[in-house]
């Protein structure tokens, strides 16, 4: 039986996405697509935050995002939002997303570079202006 590499798994998974820049985040979530965050919270802690991000760690991810599973997230409502994934550099969102897909999430992609691209960017607090975001602070203040 053969074996892939990692890089051959990679690159499969990478041929399935339609990967997105950091440049491209402002009109991708103006559009509806939501930011989620997987990196673990050590490394959230040493990175730093991504405000206005979806946080779900890597671990749990399907069964947060599959709108057919009971552990789903409200957000999570059907198989046609654009979930963007990242991780810090943009190797796990890669492999992350590829899951996603093969869920039925068509249109899950990843950040190409990661956090770092958007801290290199300067746009950290891109995800603060999405419009779900905006949605939940506002259900939040009305409690």
């Amino acid at each position: 039986m053969s074996h892939l590499t990692i890089d051959q798994m990679l690159d499969n998974a990478r041929a399935k996405l339609q990967r997105r820049y950091a440049f491209e985040m402002p009109r991708a979530l103006a559009d509806g697509a939501i930011l989620v965050d997987i990196r673990p919270q050590a490394q959230r802690d040493r990175e730093g935050t991504l405000p206005g991000a979806l946080v779900i760690e890597r671990n749990v991810l399907e069964w947060r995002l599959d709108p057919t599973s009971s552990a789903r997230l409200a957000l999570a409502a059907d198989h046609d939002v654009e979930w963007i994934i990242v991780c810090s550099e943009g190797y796990t969102s890669s492999l992350a997303a590829a899951a996603l897909q093969e869920l039925g999430l068509h249109r899950a992609t990843d950040l190409i570079g990661g956090y770092q691209a958007l801290k290199a960017a300067g746009l950290l607090s891109i995800a603060v202006r999405a419009p779900h975001f905006a949605r939940e602070v506002q259900s939040l203040a009305s409690l």
